[in-house]
């Protein structure tokens, strides 16, 4: 697990190739390396998981002189294509997964990456007769790739996006429509970030790139993955496959459905190997608050005989937290969940662990969210997209276009809105889906998933330098969810019958309920969080944004102190979100060699 960074057609200079190293260094605490040379760079800072001692990256082999190779991520196939590359004549310098890369892309070019199992970003640069650089994500889009692609063919990428802004000719250009984006969405989906010119590769993507052409992008076929037997037994494979590190594993446990499944499963996989109890982790914050989950928590630690541990973060750190967890993302996120996705593998890393098991993914492939429920109920013949799309954002439609200016408006109705865009293609997609749910699915694991849960989770778990691992999204669960039939999979009944006899009752019998921060019990008179709030959504620099109106969001915040709301409060969240990410974004703009 590493942050890898480069550039093809342009060259870079090492203090540049410094800076942007420096600003994702905390992904890569252990080793960095760098290579360079006429129009190329390639470098990587390395957080050690597979063959700590070896490994040192960029990675090259003698017998294929010319081509080196970058990864993040982890190849969890890497023993079973070794074997094979080993048959064919290969001799690699140690047993970490990415130094195969070379190998691999000797024997099958840029199509390497159809024989990967794992979540990787990946760079590939191939300096023979014909260079050229190969960029590759999994499947799921678990490890995300930013890069920024200039005329003339000139490319930089970086897996953060605040690295790449400290390459020279990366420019920090806020996309006019990122705070429509950050309130229907809550955060850019898709290839688009919310930068103008910085893109993010999509999931099973590859990308080659030759100097003086356009950038070529390829969609691969899916990883081919059997899933045998019932959820439970594919669940039980895949997190037993992840489990087994040499590094200091724990699990996270929210004490919802997803999370105790992985526990569970992970506890009793630890107990089997040896290794004594597994560490579970759960993230609460300090007083009284609604909704609060840590006695689930305990209880699924409980039942699966883990040494848990319940951090409590005080309030008092939230205004700190929100701008940490903003500069790490590169852009915005309108869900207040990120502060305590940050607080959360800090702790993890403050304990001594650097790989956590977590349960995301869930959610998107068995149906598990309640506007894919009702869009499920809607009755044949009537408009259950509008309503879907509606329950994506951060602000219901009604409320954004009150609180846009009348000139932010008319750019919208003129370019389109994200909720429109969004709209359009889910329409596209049901005329051509068999059923419903496909349609469903594929928004929510091709489009939604990667930007909206892995990227963060990549992010604020790369924050602290610790490896997330995610069960659900392995190739054998993505098959098996996608093999059960409409009823088995909505409201997430398959993984409710696996967690019988795996996780208390008391936990399966509870309402869905996400991890996230309770701001609209926070956005109150004396909370901690209401003065950084306030502050964000002043009305001198609302107008001078000149996007919303100040009068507006101050009427919208003395309704949410007079009467707290869940709604108005997570709007006002996403503005002020929107606003900080705006002045971070300038400080990310200062010349490369000066970046920290």
């Amino acid at each position: 697990m590493c942050r890898i960074f480069g550039s093809f057609a342009v060259g870079a200079t090492r203090p540049e190739l410094a800076a942007v190293s420096a600003r994702q260094r905390h992904g890569g605490p252990d080793q960095r390396g760098a290579a360079r040379g006429p129009g190329w760079s390639l470098g990587c800072d390395r957080l050690a998981i597979t063959d700590p001692a070896g490994g040192a990256q960029p990675y090259r082999l003698a017998a294929v002189p010319g081509v080196l190779a970058v990864l993040n991520g982890e190849i969890y196939n890497h023993a079973e294509l070794r074997r094979r590359l080993t048959a064919r004549g290969h001799r690699f310098p140690d047993a970490c997964d990415g130094s195969l890369l070379p190998a691999l892309y000797a024997e099958y070019g840029p199509a390497f990456a159809e024989h990967l199992d794992g979540m990787f970003a990946i760079a590939v640069l191939d300096l023979r007769s014909r260079p050229q650089l190969v960029l590759a994500v999994d499947d799921m889009g678990m490890k995300p790739l930013h890069y920024h692609w200039s005329e003339g063919g000139a490319v930089r990428f970086a897996s953060e996006i605040p690295a790449l802004l400290a390459f020279d000719g990366v420019p920090a250009v806020p996309r006019d429509d990122a705070l429509d984006t950050v309130l229907a969405t809550r955060t850019a989906l898709g290839t688009h970030t919310a930068l103008e010119g910085v893109r993010v590769l999509p999931p099973g993507a590859t990308a080659v790139i030759r100097s003086g052409e356009p950038l070529r992008l390829r969609q691969r076929a899916p990883h081919a993955a059997a899933a045998h037997g019932e959820a439970q037994d594919v669940l039980r494979h895949e997190v037993r496959r992840l489990a087994r590190t040499g590094s200091p594993l724990c699990a996270i446990t929210s004490g919802g459905l997803d999370s105790g499944l992985v526990t569970a499963l992970a506890a009793e996989e630890v107990r089997e190997a040896g290794g004594g109890p597994l560490h579970t982790f759960h993230l609460s914050y300090r007083g009284r608050w609604p909704a609060a989950e840590h006695e689930h928590a305990r209880a699924v630690a409980r039942r699966s005989r883990t040494e848990h541990h319940h951090i409590a973060v005080d309030p008092a750190e939230f205004g700190s937290l929100l701008t940490r967890t903003v500069r790490h993302m590169g852009q915005p996120n309108a869900d207040p969940i990120a502060l305590s996705t940050y607080a959360l593998f800090r702790a993890v890393r403050e304990a001594g662990f650097t790989v956590a098991l977590t349960g995301d993914g869930a959610d998107e492939l068995f149906g598990g969210y309640d506007r894919m429920r009702a869009a499920l109920a809607a009755p044949a013949g009537t408009d259950w997209i509008s309503p879907y799309v509606d329950a994506l954002g951060a602000a219901p439609r009604l409320l954004r276009e009150r609180l846009y200016t009348p000139a932010y408006r008319a750019y919208l109705a003129e370019r389109g809105s994200a909720a429109d865009r969004i709209t359009a293609e889910l329409r596209a997609h049901a005329r051509e889906d068999a059923d419903r749910l496909a349609t469903l699915t594929r928004f929510e694991t091709g489009r939604r998933l990667p930007a909206y849960h892995l990227r963060r989770v990549d992010h604020l778990s790369m924050a602290w330098a610790v490896e997330a691992r995610m069960p659900f999204c392995q190739p054998s669960v993505t098959a098996y969810a996608r093999s059960l039939p409409v009823s088995a999979r909505n409201g997430k009944r398959a993984l409710y019958e696996a967690g019988r006899g795996l996780l208390p009752a008391a936990v399966l019998r509870r309402p869905k309920q996400p991890f996230t921060l309770p701001v609209a019990a926070m956005l109150t008179t004396g909370s901690p969080l209401l003065d950084t709030v306030c502050e964000l959504l002043s009305p001198a620099r609302l107008r001078r944004g000149g996007r919303v109106r100040a009068d507006r969001v101050q009427a919208l915040l003395a309704r949410q102190l007079a009467r707290p709301s869940d709604t108005d409060a997570l709007a006002l969240w996403g503005i002020a979100v929107h606003e900080l990410w705006t002045e971070v974004v300038q400080g990310m703009r200062i010349p490369a060699g000066c970046a920290a």
